[in-house]
């Protein structure tokens, strides 16, 4: 059963091109995040794909309390807001409150709901009311079918734009699956599907204080995606992962990102 195409600025999911969520795990600093998505702007221009960009202002379920977090909400989706208005891109950015959402529903084009806070009805409420499209994270703990009862909550609430993005499932300790039969499941039931490629390689908690994972395997798991079947890519994409304020094991390389690009064009196209 096919959706409905789903219309995020200019930006189509599920139309006859996959859409890719791409930018840096977190706002590290204002100068930084506009230097971000000017490259990642220019780069998918040049490779003719569609960009939503993506940089959260708060990190809100960092492993360490002293693990760095972000900019104030108010702050980071002022600055999403106005990248979006001078690159021409739709933006995103996770929210975690009812309060977060209403603001950032006067300035955002696509509202992600965190994997962690994906059932908090209180939420997906406020999400919905904005009227803006919301993008929820599936939980490391639901099956693929259970995202039903979250559509359900989001089309009760007045809203029928959103997807869902597959980032893995809890796999034991500190580890998780990406399972692509989920993305064919959700697909099948009418959703619109993202894969989350970096967050599906974090190893939760692997490093003790701090989130690891296998961050050169995020590419190989977006083109399993891709021919699987999918609306979209979602990447995190740094400068210098090694450096990254957070979630450094897994960002892909800003100077790869066109041959990743690339490749899952030609995927696509191919079981198109």
């Amino acid at each position: 059963m096919a959706a409905k195409v789903l219309r995020v600025g200019k930006v189509a999911i599920g139309g006859r091109r996959p859409v890719f969520i791409l930018g840096p795990c977190v706002i590290e600093s204002e100068k930084f995040v506009w230097r971000m998505a000017r490259e990642i702007s220019k780069i998918c221009r040049g490779e003719d794909v569609d960009l939503i960009f993506k940089a959260s202002y708060d990190k809100a379920n960092r492993t360490s309390v002293k693990s760095f977090r972000g900019v104030a909400p108010q702050q980071g989706c002022e600055i999403l807001a106005a990248i979006g208005e001078e690159l021409k891109v739709p933006v995103t950015t996770d929210v975690h409150s009812p309060d977060e959402a209403k603001l950032a529903g006067a300035m955002i084009d696509l509202l992600q709901i965190p994997a962690f806070l994906c059932r908090q009805t209180d939420l997906l409420r406020a999400a919905a009311q904005t009227g803006r499209a919301v993008n929820v994270k599936k939980g490391q703990f639901l099956a693929p079918w259970d995202v039903k009862n979250i559509a359900k909550k989001l089309t009760a609430f007045g809203n029928n734009k959103f997807c869902f993005t597959e980032r893995g499932t809890t796999f034991g300790y500190n580890n998780l699956v990406a399972d692509m039969r989920s993305l064919y499941w959700m697909r099948e039931a009418g959703y619109h599907v993202i894969f989350d490629a970096t967050h599906s390689v974090q190893r939760p908690g692997g490093g003790g204080d701090k989130t690891s994972g296998d961050g050169e395997l995020a590419p190989i798991l977006a083109r399993a995606a891709v021919a699987a079947g999918c609306d979209g890519i979602f990447m995190e994409v740094h400068e210098d992962p090694a450096r990254a304020m957070s979630d450094a094991a897994n960002q892909i390389p800003l100077k790869d990102l066109p041959k990743h690009l690339l490749m899952l064009k030609a995927i696509h196209a191919a079981v198109s």
